[in-house]
């Protein structure tokens, strides 16, 4: 543990005033507020769009850049608009394409004191700046009508989960979730066969929330079809 994370676990176990507590927790009550207000109405502005997720550290030179890009170019040239978390890597790689694409391209960037920061292909008018990470995520599952899950870290998991999560207790649309790359996801997959659903811990049924593919076309193709079961048209 280093000096500056000490005095951050030091600083939060600091006995604080009954005001500071009340003026600190009402303050952030207002910024929160902000957050939403200004995200529900650029977002309701844009319309719903997929959402693309996965890790903010991968190389433009990587494999998963460049399917990434692929996948948002199809769907752009399909009609439907791009949002990402805003930030380098995967979320670059989809508003790349989209932004190429000519379609929609939207960023919900969060601030961090490490790697986040906004890419160069958002759209001016549809780049978005949060400090919380749980408004941010509000603006993904409020607003995307199809998830494409690319490699990643905790944060992706963080909002796969939260997807998935969402409409396996019915709070949201049973919209596709489609994980791309079968060799990178496997390892999970087996542990969620054979731990959470061995165990009881999830349903049979709840595996089918999501499908694993391993290429652009076959990413596209689920969200297209989805569209077309049910006689839809993307409105972005």
């Amino acid at each position: 543990m280093n000096n500056l994370e000490e005095s951050k676990i030091r600083k939060a176990f600091k006995a604080k005033t009954w005001n500071e507590i009340k003026s600190h927790d009402s303050w952030s009550v207002f910024k929160i507020m902000a957050e939403f207000v200004e995200g529900f109405e650029k977002m309701a502005r844009i319309g719903p769009c997929v959402a693309i997720f996965g890790s903010a550290r991968t190389n433009p030179k990587h494999e998963y850049y460049r399917l990434t890009e692929e996948i948002a170019y199809l769907l752009t040239k399909k009609g439907f608009g791009i949002i990402t978390g805003g930030g380098p890597g995967i979320m670059e790689a989809g508003n790349k394409g989209a932004h190429f694409a000519g379609g929609k391209s939207v960023g919900v960037n969060i601030d961090l004191p490490f790697e986040q920061k906004s890419n160069p292909f958002i759209d001016p008018d549809k780049n978005i700046e949060f400090d919380y990470f749980f408004v941010r995520k509000v603006m993904f599952m409020r607003y995307s009508q199809g998830y494409i899950v690319l490699p990643g870290g905790f944060g992706t998991l963080d909002e796969l989960f939260e997807a998935i999560t969402l409409i396996q207790t019915q709070k949201l649309v049973k919209f596709p979730i489609v994980l791309v790359k079968k060799s990178y996801w496997q390892g999970l997959l087996d542990w969620i066969n054979d731990r959470m659903l061995e165990e009881g811990k999830i349903s049979k049924e709840d595996l089918d929330i999501f499908q694993v593919v391993d290429t652009a076309e076959e990413a596209v193709k689920i969200i297209e079809d989805f569209y077309n079961k049910y006689a839809l048209k993307p409105n972005f």
